[in-house]
């Protein structure tokens, strides 16, 4: 029997939980996609955190980190490559995402909230996994492509269609 995957998640803003059913679970099942699909998944259970925060700490992130003074939809922090210890998970990293971007993108895009949601975290994991869309149109196809492929083994319709 295989070690599950650890997926660490924290809800700083209690809007997430009144706005998606069965949110952990739909959080998992999200991660989970997005590492089922990914072509650079380590072998064996990873460890990943998950922050559903609002826009205001991603802004401060944004700022820090990426020097964007901006609230932005998700932003993932990839772990730096570490040796594999058998039966101890290998970190991914972080991902992190804000909440009042996530409602006005699902409504100017006319999507249900959970399923720009779970699109963002497939992203946010493929980004965790080594995959860029900001290097090329080549690399944006393929990374469209994974997600589109994750995004449809929960029922999600293409989100770029």
């Amino acid at each position: 029997m295989s070690m599950p995957h650890a997926i660490d998640l924290a809800v700083e803003d209690a809007r997430w939980e009144t706005a998606i059913p069965d949110l952990e679970a739909w959080v998992t099942r999200a991660v989970e996609a997005g590492l089922a699909i990914a072509p650079d998944r380590p072998d064996g259970p990873v460890e990943v955190s998950i922050l559903l925060a609002d826009d205001a700490a991603v802004q401060d992130l944004n700022r820090t980190w990426r020097g964007k003074d901006k609230p932005t939809n998700v932003l993932s922090f990839p772990a730096a490559p570490q040796p594999v210890h058998p039966g101890v998970p290998t970190p991914l990293g972080d991902v992190v995402l804000a909440y009042e971007t996530l409602v006005r993108e699902s409504a100017e895009q006319s999507k249900p909230l959970q399923n720009h949601l779970a699109h963002l975290l497939v992203h946010g994991i493929l980004h965790c996994l080594g995959q860029d869309h900001e290097i090329g149109e080549a690399e944006a196809d393929a990374m469209e492509a994974l997600e589109v492929a994750a995004l449809a083994t929960l029922g999600i319709p293409d989100p770029y269609a």
